[in-house]
């Protein structure tokens, strides 16, 4: 009777659900199965009725350049493998001689150090050395690093993301950021990804940043609470085609209101849509200013649900706001912090109405400057109409975006502390 009893009750969920399985089926899952299938296939407007199989073509002409890298794409990877292990040892460093452990931590984590130094002075260009003294490296960075016990870990991870771009950016060993920077105008693709990196680097830690100081403000006593939590949500709300034509006369290199303000200070008057090196940095302006009062209404909610319990004993033992707010605040807005991370990254990767909107329909003012990976995808299918390379750029895309939504859930499995 009860095997009975829990499969109806099993048909009957089912069954409610069917509905919605259904349309999800139908707009959802059927298109995103049947593009990965286009994939694989050529399928263009000379071949509309007849696309025919070509295997992994499409993926292979993504990728191809028009002239040669100067890198080598295995030895960049294995260098930038090397950084890492150099970035992650200078933290755990830090981390030995900050709290007194072990002195084995510390001589072995000052030999990761000095054999990338030694490395640099030489100029050993070696792919077979670089993954050897990586692996390694990292052998040991991953047993120090299980051992030691530390606490407050988004502290120490932006920490290592700032030791790695230094690290990267100065060694005498090319890296993945040198190949991409070469490679970037020898591949339409890899000059979109360089792109939306870069975009993505400049909007979403501005964005929580930014969030996160008007979430505190609102958080606090001050008067008007709901206009100004209301205000800073409207633009998140208002249509990007909208919003993107006001910035488009906003960053307006003659009459527009943007540059008159720098007047004022004496700062000569910024061509925002017509300079290349300005195309990114304009559409990551625009985009933070449109989210950051959805992100605020997400830090202000978390922030209300702290027990006050927490702030008054520490007020008890006489912790200042400093003290509070690394030691209380920012650990219990991980969650928060967290969910946030991973819903700007995914929508950073998505950028595309923006830039149609700011440059009329172009990828940039000139040099495909503003070309992001949708913008690629979008160029392929609908002015090209080839179809399935645009399909195989598509899983590209979300291949990369599940990469770093996985390395954020392994980060945020040790940072995030869940209070109940």
């Amino acid at each position: 009777m009860k095997v009975s009893k829990k499969l109806k009750e099993t048909v009957l969920a089912y069954l409610f659900l069917l509905p919605s399985l259904a349309v999800l089926g139908m707009f959802v899952f059927w298109p995103v199965g049947f593009s990965f299938v286009l994939s694989f296939f050529k399928w263009d407007f000379r071949n509309m009725k007849n696309p025919y199989f070509t295997g992994l073509d499409n993926y292979i002409e993504i990728f191809r350049f028009d002239y040669p890298p100067k890198y080598s794409f295995i030895f960049t990877v294995l260098n930038t493998f090397f950084h890492l292990a150099v970035a992650a040892a200078v933290v755990l460093l830090i981390v030995h001689l900050f709290k007194k452990r072990t002195l084995s931590g510390i001589l072995s984590n000052v030999a990761v150090v000095m054999m990338y130094v030694a490395l640099n002075l030489f100029n050993v260009e070696n792919p077979l050395l670089s993954f050897l003294v990586a692996a390694i490296s990292w052998s040991w960075l991953v047993y120090d690093f299980r051992r030691l016990n530390m606490k407050n870990t988004w502290i120490w991870f932006v920490l290592f993301l700032v030791v790695f771009a230094f690290v990267e950016l100065r060694s005498s060993l090319p890296g993945m950021v040198n190949f991409l920077l070469d490679a970037k105008d020898k591949n339409l693709f890899l000059k979109a990804l360089t792109n939306t990196l870069y975009y993505v680097i400049l909007s979403v830690p501005t964005q929580i940043f930014l969030s996160l100081v008007i979430a505190l403000l609102l958080n606090s006593n001050v008067k008007f609470r709901v206009f100004f939590r209301t205000a800073y949500f409207i633009p998140f709300v208002t249509s990007v085609v909208a919003i993107s034509l006001v910035w488009k006369w906003i960053f307006n290199d003659e009459f527009g209101l943007l540059n008159y303000i720098l007047s004022l200070f004496h700062i000569d008057p910024v061509s925002w849509l017509k300079d290349e090196r300005w195309t990114i940095p304009t559409i990551a302006i625009v985009s933070v200013w449109k989210t950051v009062g959805y992100d605020a209404v997400i830090f202000l909610a978390g922030l209300q649900n702290i027990d006050r319990s927490y702030y008054e004993a520490a007020e008890v033992d006489g912790a200042n706001s400093f003290q509070k707010f690394f030691y209380i605040t920012w650990p219990l807005l991980s969650p928060t912090t967290f969910f946030l991370l991973i819903v700007s990254l995914i929508g950073a990767f998505k950028v595309f109405a923006e830039i149609y909107i700011l440059y009329d329909g172009l990828p940039g003012p000139y040099n495909n400057s503003g070309m992001t990976l949708v913008y690629y995808v979008f160029d392929l299918f609908y002015r090209q109409q080839r179809m399935g390379i645009a399909s195989a750029a598509a899983y590209i895309l979300f291949a990369i975006i599940l990469v770093f939504t996985f390395i954020q859930y392994r980060v945020g499995r040790r940072a995030v502390e869940y209070v109940s």
